[in-house]
C-alpha cells in the first residue's frame, strides 16, 4: 500500500483550497440573493453568474487541495479531458440547483431539489476530478466514507441554499460562506480519507499532465475569474440601492419642471 499526504506543502494547500471554497461560496449566494430581487433576463444572468461562482471555487477547492496531495512509490498525472469534464459538470448541474432555487414557486420544494441536484453536482465532480487521476497503482474506496461524504455535499449545498433563500445582510452571507467553505472542504477531505491506493511500481511513463503543468495554471486563472467577478458583483448596486437612488431623483426633476 502507498502512503497518502493530503497536506506535502503542510497547511498551505488546505487553507487556500477553503479560502478559494468560501470566495465561491459568497459570490455565489450574493448572485442568487440578486437573482431572487430581480427579474426577466436579469434574474437569468444573476443565477448564471451563481452558478458559474460556486461550481468554480468548488472545482478549484478541490484541485488546490490535490495539489498538496501525493502517494508514495509513484508519480502522478491528470487525464486533462475527465478534469475539464469535472469542471463543466460542477457549473451545469450546480447551475440546475440554483436555477431550481431561483424560479421555483415552492420554495420548499425547490429548497430540496435544489440542495439534493448541487450537493450531487458537488460530489460528481469531486470524484470525476479523483477518477482523472493517474498513477502507478491501483486506487479503492472505503463505501461507507464515501457515502458519508455525498451526504455532507447534499446536507452543505442546501442549508447553503437556505440562507441564499432566507439572508440578506452582507455580514449574514460571509458568516453562511465560511460554513459552507468549511462543509465543502469537509466533503472533500472525507471522500480523500475514503481513498486507498496499492502501488505497483513500474518505470512507464504515466499519460496525462502533471498538477504544476495543468492543475496550477488552470486554477490560479479560476480564482482569478472570481476575485474579478467578485469585485464587480460587490461594485454593482443592489435593487434597493438603484430604487433609493431613482426616489432621490425624483424631487430633482420635479423641482426642475
Amino acid at each position: 500500500m502507498g502512503h497518502l499526504d493530503h497536506a506535502a506543502f503542510g497547511w498551505l494547500t488546505p487553507v487556500l483550497s477553503y479560502v478559494m471554497a468560501c470566495i465561491g461560496a459568497a459570490l455565489g449566494l450574493r448572485c442568487t440573493v440578486r437573482a431572487l430581487g430581480a427579474t426577466g433576463r436579469s434574474r437569468r444572468n444573476w443565477l448564471l453568474t451563481a452558478a458559474s461562482a460556486i461550481g468554480t471555487g468548488i472545482w478549484t477547492m478541490h484541485f488546490v487541495a490535490m495539489l498538496g496531495f501525493s502517494v508514495s512509490g509513484t508519480e502522478m498525472r491528470y487525464n486533462v479531458p475527465l478534469t475539464i469534464l469535472s469542471l463543466l459538470v460542477a457549473m451545469v448541474v450546480v447551475g440546475a440547483g440554483v436555477f431550481a432555487v431561483g424560479y421555483g414557486r415552492d420554495r420548499g420544494r425547490a429548497l430540496v431539489l435544489g440542495g439534493l441536484t448541487t450537493g450531487l453536482g458537488v460530489a460528481s465532480m469531486h470524484y470525476l476530478g479523483m477518477a482523472a487521476l493517474r498513477l502507478h497503482g491501483v486506487v479503492r474506496y472505503d463505501p461507507a466514507l464515501v457515502g458519508l461524504s455525498v451526504v455532507i455535499a447534499v446536507v452543505a449545498a442546501t442549508a447553503a441554499l437556505w440562507a441564499a433563500l432566507n439572508i440578506r445582510s452582507p455580514v449574514a452571507v460571509a458568516v453562511a460562506s465560511l460554513v459552507m467553505g468549511g462543509a465543502v472542504s469537509s466533503m472533500h477531505y472525507t471522500g480523500m480519507m475514503a481513498v486507498s491506493v496499492r502501488v505497483s511500481p513500474s518505470g512507464e511513463a504515466l499519460p496525462g499532465a502533471t498538477a504544476m503543468q495543468f492543475i496550477f495554471p488552470l486554477a490560479v486563472g479560476l480564482g482569478s475569474y472570481l476575485f474579478l467577478t467578485s469585485a464587480f458583483v460587490a461594485l454593482s448596486p443592489t435593487a434597493g440601492e438603484r430604487e433609493a437612488s431613482a426616489s432621490a431623483q425624483r424631487p430633482v426633476e420635479s423641482v426642475a419642471r
